[in-house]
């Protein structure tokens, strides 16, 4: 019987086996422990007459997948599991060969592998799927020379679940989903747009751009990543909005919502300002129906404008401790009560003062207050305060209020709101918190306003205040009328974020790296196209930005340090530190080319106190000091470590600051299975990769109150939990963050036992 085969371009030809050996023999070319016979074997393609290549293919790669993690039987027929996470590197090449394929029949060029890139970059700028600003800025002769720069065989870096996310969410591709870009074009594509700014040396910053972004040792935010080069680039992860209490800026914000959301951002939103439950409205006494219907709002934007179908929109809500509507607040996400007065889609966050904690350990009472009321009978706005040090500005005000008989409040044990706050925690994950004094008491622009939450991620600390509306007038000049609307911007943030992969790199190549980071960085903040006004604004006063870390369990694993351990607490201050110094020292020398940020006058880096709080008085910290008085630096925020989901699958590294989950697992996604192990696990490391849920969490506070001393801004710090660890365990988590300087809490993870198992033992 003769068999013929199915090709990509629709033709017929006979069935070759030798190309099926000859492909899974460059699958397996060089990486050890992955038998390209084995494979050939163990995939059993049952060829008949029209099978299609892509069928072929797709067998492989499955095979490929499911060898990562295999069922044994000892000698003594207990059964194992054992890992060889070489197997997802075959099933990388596996499927980049496929997209090699695809992208030569969509673009119509004869020779495997990658095409001519200036050809790409000038058809799709064609069908507008590139902006012009490309073609505008750079020469053929120069993005053909970039085209010579790409290295294809970068793309063994990646492994299957990079590989494929990378392909699924972020490639370029045509309306009808056609695979047309191809990875090092990507992220080619990135670093030119990136180098743009630099004028005359933009070639050579877009060819060191594309090193570090290629060879995985960087990571830019997913917005970035999918944005950077098209016609629509809103290159921020985050923004975060103040609302007022006043129905205007209750809606302003929420308008705000849905155009950052429709780019493809999250809001942070402080709601802390909005009057509480049955609070007067113009002198009508339980008029207002306080914060809960407004959060509604703001999950119903968020479930709306759901960016183009890819995912829905995100928002993390925050309020203060000492707001009437705390209980109803914490009850957003809990399935029971009132449906009506529930946001599930919303990520609901807490403000805490010192005195709170400081009440809450000594079994003290804490009062809810009104915030429309405090200002009433006190002419100030309590959430306006903070304590920094001696200065007890905010416990002096809160106090007052206390005294003040004429301001109704509830007073409750600060333990029966934190066993509130508890409960949430284990059934939703949330509250996430944020320590306000902490934070504020740090923030190096304090001279410019203050600090009232973070973002969605809870990572992000920067100054933020509400926009007010002036006036509204009407211009009439016999034609059409207009009506124009003046608006008091107020400080919207933006979070501009990317990350050093700590997996790939060794401490020493920080002072190469962190350089080319910070340029990107600034460079984003010249070139957003940002949605909202005011966060253009804000983004241009401060030059914020977040320098962040992926790797960190990888790198402690690498390097054979124990989580549990005072050597991870000593190499973290060692990393850490470094980070900071070499980050700092860059935005200097960015603003001796460029200029310091224009609200640097005032600051605690002009004045050196960032320096003084942060004891760095070691020489070269001190020469640094003295540089940022003399030139002054570029950035006014300069490091937050954000979660890294998806950009850390794709550089396959652990995400963020955090432990890896499992050491190894099966993970099902809409009906796959995909095998996963933690990078790189071998037999050397794996002890190093100690899972999440097995660790003393105090240990991660720890190690998270180290990192926080050289980090400015804020890390998404995730506490994780099982069934049997007791309410005062996890009380003393929170106690002890405090306690320790940690200025965010994002989730608290809990985990049932039932499925738990060793993995340690198992390979």
């Amino acid at each position: 019987m003769n068999i013929r085969i199915k090709k990509r371009n629709g033709e017929f030809e006979p069935l070759y086996v030798e190309k099926t050996k000859k492909m899974v023999s460059f699958a397996c070319n060089g990486i050890n422990d992955c038998d390209p016979l084995e494979l050939e074997m163990d995939s059993r393609i049952q060829f008949r007459d029209g099978m299609t290549t892509k069928e072929i293919q797709k067998i492989l790669i499955q095979t490929a997948i499911e060898k990562i993690i295999q069922t044994e039987s000892d000698i003594t027929g207990n059964t194992i599991k054992k890992a060889n996470s070489n197997w997802q590197y075959v099933a990388a090449r596996l499927l980049i060969y496929d997209l090699y394929k695809e992208a030569r029949i969509n673009r119509d060029y004869d020779y495997f592998g990658y095409g001519n890139y200036f050809s790409l970059v000038k058809t799709l700028t064609e069908k507008n799927l590139y902006g012009s600003y490309l073609l505008e800025n750079y020469t053929e002769k120069d993005i053909m020379e970039l085209g010579l720069y790409i290295q294809p065989a970068r793309d063994n870096l990646f492994n299957y679940e990079g590989l494929k996310l990378l392909n699924d969410r972020y490639l370029i591709k045509g309306y009808s989903d056609e695979i047309l870009e191809l990875p090092q074009e990507r992220f080619m594509t990135i670093a030119m747009h990136l180098a743009i700014p630099e004028g005359d040396k933009k070639l050579y910053y877009a060819k060191k751009f594309y090193d570090i972004l290629s060879e995985l040792k960087a990571t830019v935010a997913t917005p970035t990543l999918g944005n950077a080069g098209t016609p629509f680039f809103q290159l921020s992860s985050c923004f975060i909005s103040v609302v007022g209490d006043n129905l205007w800026s209750i809606y302003d914000v929420n308008q705000k919502f849905a155009q950052v959301s429709k780019h493809g951002g999250a809001l942070g939103i402080y709601a802390g300002k909005i009057r509480a439950l049955n609070s007067e409205i113009r002198g009508h006494k339980n008029a207002s129906g306080g914060v809960i219907p407004w959060v509604r709002l703001y999950n119903d934007t968020a479930v709306a404008v759901d960016q183009l179908g890819k995912r829905k929109g995100s928002a993390s809500i925050t309020l203060d401790i000492w707001h009437k509507d705390l209980y109803d607040f914490l009850d957003l996400r809990t399935n029971n009560g009132d449906d009506r007065r529930k946001a599930h889609d919303i990520f609901p966050a807490l403000s805490i003062p010192n005195l709170f904690m400081e009440r809450l350990i000594a079994r003290k009472t804490w009062s809810l207050f009104d915030p429309y009321m405090v200002k009433k009978f006190m002419g100030y706005s309590l959430e306006n305060f903070f304590d920094d040090g001696d200065d007890k500005a905010f416990t002096k005000r809160y106090l007052e209020c206390e005294a003040n008989e004429n301001i109704s409040r509830e007073t409750i044990k600060a333990l029966d709101i934190m066993k509130k706050v508890m409960k949430s925690a284990v059934e939703t994950g949330t509250p996430f918190i944020f320590f306000r004094d902490t934070v504020n008491s740090a923030n190096p622009n304090k001279h410019k306003g203050m600090i009232y939450s973070s973002n969605l991620c809870h990572e992000i600390a920067q100054n933020m205040s509400e926009s007010e509306l002036l006036e509204e007038v009407i211009l009439s000049d016999g034609g059409d009328d207009e009506v124009i609307t003046k608006v008091k911007a107020g400080d919207m943030v933006t979070c501009n974020l990317n990350s050093t992969n700590l997996g790939k790199i060794k401490k020493e190549e920080l002072k190469d790296i962190i350089p080319f980071q910070i340029r990107m960085l600034d460079n984003v903040i010249t070139l957003n196209s940002l949605p909202v006004k005011e966060s253009e604004i804000t983004s241009n006063k401060y030059r914020a930005v977040g320098l962040g870390t992926s790797g960190y369990h990888q790198y402690l694993a690498n390097n054979k340090i124990r989580w549990e351990s005072e050597e991870h607490l000593t190499s973290a201050d060692e990393l850490f530190e470094e980070i900071a110094y070499q980050a700092i020292k860059a935005s200097i020398e960015l603003a001796k080319e460029r200029g310091a940020y224009p609200a640097f006058k005032g600051s605690e880096w002009q004045s050196g106190k960032y320096f003084d709080r942060r004891n760095y008085t070691s020489d070269r910290w001190l020469k640094l000091k003295e540089d940022v008085k003399k030139y002054g630096i570029r950035n006014g925020y300069i490091m937050a470590v954000a979660p890294t989901g998806s950009t850390s699958n794709i550089a396959n590294t652990t995400a963020g600051i955090d432990p890896v989950f499992k050491k190894f697992f099966i993970e099902e996604k809409k009906g796959s299975f995909t095998p996963k192990t933690a990078p790189d696990l071998n037999f050397d490391n794996q002890w190093f990769y100690k899972e999440a849920h097995t660790i003393d969490q105090q240990w991660s506070i720890k190690a998270c109150a180290v990192r926080q001393r050289h980090i400015d801004q804020a890390q998404s710090f995730n506490l994780y939990i099982t069934p049997e660890v007791k309410a005062k365990d996890i009380l003393d988590m929170y106690v002890e963050s405090w306690k320790k300087g940690v200025k965010t809490i994002y989730y608290i993870r809990n985990r049932s036992l039932e499925v738990d198992e060793c993995t340690s033992c198992s390979s």
